[in-house]
């Protein structure tokens, strides 16, 4: 029976080039990795994600792909993707999932563990 599983991780990072605090516009950057950990050939259709800001507005994007693909990964193989999102917060969230199908036609949607967007802390 095949294993239908896609890890993903994601790194954060803020861009204060790029961001007006004094506007409540805070710009962060993700990093994707998805890798494929199942014993079949996967094909990244779609995505969903949901961004919670620190005062919960949520918003909801959904659409075809990751940056402009649909990764077709065999096993072991993995697909990288930089994207970014703007907060009228200096923290917020994000989670969601891609839908995928397998090569046997199988299709699931593969979790996007929640991740912080945070300015970076100093200390004194």
């Amino acid at each position: 029976m095949a294993t239908y599983e896609l890890t993903v991780s994601v790194r954060t990072q803020y861009l204060p080039e790029q961001s007006a605090p004094d506007r409540d516009n805070y710009v962060f950057t993700y990093s994707v990795t998805i890798k494929n950990s199942g014993d079949i050939a996967v094909q990244v259709i779609s995505r969903h994600w949901v961004i919670t800001d620190a005062t919960n507005h949520t918003e909801e994007v959904r659409g075809l792909g990751v940056v402009g693909h649909q990764p077709l990964l065999q096993p072991g193989e993995q697909f990288e993707y930089t994207s970014g999102t703007a907060l009228p917060t200096p923290q917020g969230s994000m989670y969601g999932d891609y839908f995928c199908v397998a090569e046997d036609g199988e299709r699931f949607e593969a979790k996007i563990p929640e991740f912080v967007l945070s300015l970076p802390r100093t200390l004194h």
